[in-house]
C-alpha cells in the first residue's frame, strides 16, 4: 500500500507519516495484516508525535516503546523472537 508519493514523513498526521507507519509496523512484526490492521492508530500515537529538532536531528524508536503503543506485555511479544 502506498500513501505517500513523497515518502516517509514524521511529526505529524499526514499521509507520509501513515506510509512510516506501515512500514515501521510490517517491519517489526513481520505480519502484513496486523501492520494494516494497526498503522492508522500508530501513526496518530507514535509517528505524528516523532521530532528530529535540536543538535541531533534524528529519532530513535524502542522495540519497548513500539511494545507499549501495541499494549502488549513483555510475555507476549509482537516480533518473532531469534
Amino acid at each position: 500500500m502506498n500513501h505517500s508519493p513523497s515518502g516517509f514523513e514524521w511529526g505529524y498526521g499526514g499521509s507520509g507519516p501513515a506510509q512510516l507507519a506501515l512500514a515501521l509496523l510490517l517491519d517489526y512484526t513481520d505480519d502484513e495484516a496486523f501492520a494494516l490492521d494497526h498503522y492508522q492508530e500508530f501513526k496518530t500515537e507514535v509517528v505524528s508525535q516523532l521530532d528530529c529538532t535540536g543538535s541531533s536531528e534524528y529519532w530513535r524508536l524502542t522495540a519497548s516503546e513500539i511494545d507499549a503503543t501495541l499494549d502488549v506485555t513483555p510475555d507476549e511479544p509482537v516480533a518473532p523472537t531469534i
